[in-house]
């Protein structure tokens, strides 16, 4: 005969006085233990007693609060009726009933009446529920963070896609308003910032890099968002993102990822960015001191795009797809070796040629359109231009790879870029504070929900050496 063993769970509470405030059997479950699927708890088992546990709970807590707040040292307040109010948590509602009191003449104030729980409830989601869904709604999409939340937690059946959003904004809203209200000049040691820094500027690398999203307000256009890295030594990664027109304070967005690694908000760091407008724009909310210097990869790039060109040139004009193809790789060895001077002068004298250049090369227009593009490139960025050669010799970090891994994340998986999803400024820029496309996240806490932080993983950010370059010019 298949024998069947009854499982009671039973739940006490005691006060600090000893007293027995609940004692009865929470849940009562039959179970057999012939079959493998009925060997311990199944999920519905565990929502249920976790549901259960959780109103018990919190009715306890709600009735001890009141009972401690209802009463003064001279007399007993009394009541003026009660309404209900609901506590989301990530174990279900609970409803609650909040007893009103007009106020004693022993405490004098200006209402005449109040309610405790309003007081304890300040807000009627708990921070754990919160955290969950700002910690999934990062990585996956509203609809499958509320469907994975009502799978494997015993949360409200209300629970929606529409829930979960407003949810995360408002975390992202509250840590925005952290950020102007934070002490930009303190540390987690309790360091103020201004005292001497024991880590060199070099062994603090900031990467910063962007990507494009498609504008719900203008479906024709796209706004750019972006996203950096800062790595310092022996000291956990973090990372930053945010869209440009809706950060009101990037400076101390910047001061609160140093802060969290330990370092002073003043710290000297460098830079690493691919050179366009809005990225410049950021570096300059950089602490005083720090080092901005041009990521090769994109300029290594631009000088593979002309060098495509120069081989379509070679079946119309093979002579001056030669002299095109050999003055760009001199002009890539100044810029490798950090001689952004020289390289600029050639760049020019090698835009006026081609833009003189008669040819019944197709792509012609195009090759002149991308050589005056190098020049305005290089001329926008001469003084970020490093000396790259030096820097590969000495072991340094010459690309932003290692951030460019982190928009390809947030990008194209959880922007769904692929599947052209359209977001509006201020949803992407609040969906990119909680923890954007998390693959870990080592500082988020339900009880610091306010203080979450994004923490994820990247590929390794070497770059190959172009061999070219090595050769003497």
């Amino acid at each position: 005969m298949p024998s069947t063993l009854r499982v009671q769970l039973q739940l006490r509470i005691i006060s600090d006085d000893e007293t027995v405030i609940r004692d009865e059997v929470i849940l009562q479950l039959d179970k057999s233990g012939d079959r493998l699927e009925a060997i311990g708890l199944c999920l519905e088992d565990s929502k249920d007693l976790l549901g259960r546990l959780q109103h018990a709970v919190v009715e306890a807590q709600a009735a001890a609060y009141i009972n401690r707040h209802r009463c003064c040292s001279a007399c007993r307040l009394r009541g003026k009726g009660q309404y209900p109010i609901v506590f989301r948590t990530a174990f279900g509602h609970v409803p609650l009933a909040s007893p009103r009191f007009y106020r004693c003449r022993c405490h004098p104030a200006d209402s005449q009446t109040f309610s405790p729980l309003a007081e304890l409830f300040t807000e009627h989601t708990a921070p754990e529920l919160l955290y969950l869904e700002s910690r999934w709604a990062s990585p996956i999409s509203f609809g499958m963070t509320a469907a994975l939340l009502r799978d494997v937690l015993s949360v409200a059946d209300t629970t929606n896609p529409e829930t979960v959003r407003c949810h995360l904004h408002k975390v992202a809203t509250r840590q925005d308003a952290d950020l102007g209200t934070s002490e930009p000049g303190m540390r987690d040691d309790g360091l103020a910032a201004g005292q001497a820094s024991p880590i060199s500027r070099e062994a603090i690398i900031v990467g910063i890099d962007g990507g494009y999203l498609r504008n719900w307000h203008d479906k024709r256009k796209k706004f750019e968002v972006l996203v950096g890295k800062s790595m310092a030594e022996d000291r956990d990664d973090r990372y930053f993102g945010l869209v440009r027109s809706q950060d009101a304070a990037p400076e101390r967005r910047f001061c609160e990822v140093l802060r969290r690694q330990g370092l002073p908000a003043d710290q000297p760091v460098t830079v690493l960015t691919d050179g366009g407008d809005s990225v410049r724009a950021l570096v300059g909310d950089l602490p005083a001191g720090s080092e901005h210097q041009l990521d090769w990869f994109h300029v290594a790039m631009r000088m593979t795009v002309l060098g495509q060109y120069a081989k379509g040139l070679a079946h119309h004009n093979p002579l001056e797809a030669t002299a095109l193809q050999d003055r760009l790789e001199r002009i890539q060895w100044r810029l490798w070796h950090g001689d952004a001077g020289e390289a600029l002068n050639r760049a020019r004298e090698l835009a006026e040629d081609v833009a003189a250049l008669s040819s019944g090369y197709p792509g012609l227009a195009r090759l002149v359109k991308a050589t005056a593009g190098l020049v305005t490139y290089i001329a926008n960025n001469v003084a970020a231009i490093a000396d790259y050669a030096q820097r590969w010799d000495h072991g340094e970090i010459i690309s932003t790879a290692f951030a460019e891994s982190t928009v390809d994340l947030v990008v194209s998986q959880r922007f769904a870029k692929k599947q052209q999803m359209q977001w509006s400024k201020k949803g992407a820029h609040l969906l990119l504070q909680p923890a954007p496309s998390t693959a870990r996240c080592t500082t988020c806490s339900p009880a610091g929900i306010r203080s979450c932080q994004p923490t994820m993983s990247s590929p390794p950010h070497s770059l190959p050496q172009p061999g070219m370059l090595r050769n003497s010019f």
